[in-house]
């Protein structure tokens, strides 16, 4: 019996749904939301909350414990990682590093909500998708 071990299998191996999530929270924190099925996003959004919660207490050891949780692959823009402020290119007066998704995770939105007790994802339903008329939906950050 299964009591008490409910989780969103999405009808995939654990090492799939594991890779799957990792890159759905990946652009999730990348581009603020995404447009998924909505099985994906009510497995999706624990997960991300989870990470925005380690990326709140901000010492190293969240650091490293999220980045088995997300990909860390560079946005293309920069960042003063004094600030946290974000720039399209690299200045020559400004000491700029480039913008990965962990760094943007504890620098941006894990002081965003720094004061928010959780709630940090918001999921609306969208029209189904034309080819199987999949329920779709928009997670997104809040």
């Amino acid at each position: 019996m299964r009591h008490q071990t409910k989780k969103h299998t999405l009808g995939k191996a654990q090492d799939q749904r594991k890779a799957l999530l990792r890159s759905l929270a990946t652009e999730l924190f990348v581009h603020g939301e995404i447009k998924t099925t909505m099985a994906r996003a009510k497995a999706l959004k624990p997960y991300a909350e989870q990470v925005i919660t380690l990326a709140k207490k901000g010492d190293l050891n969240s650091r490293r414990i999220a980045s088995k949780y997300i990909f860390d692959k560079e946005t293309g823009k920069f960042m003063d990682l004094s600030t946290g402020e974000v720039f399209d290119k690299a200045e020559d007066n400004k000491k700029l590093a480039p913008q990965t998704v962990l760094r943007k995770l504890f620098l941006v939105i894990g002081k965003k909500y720094s004061s928010r007790q959780g709630g940090y994802t918001r999921i609306y339903r969208i029209p189904p998708r034309r080819g199987d008329a999949a329920e779709m939906a928009l997670i997104q950050l809040v």
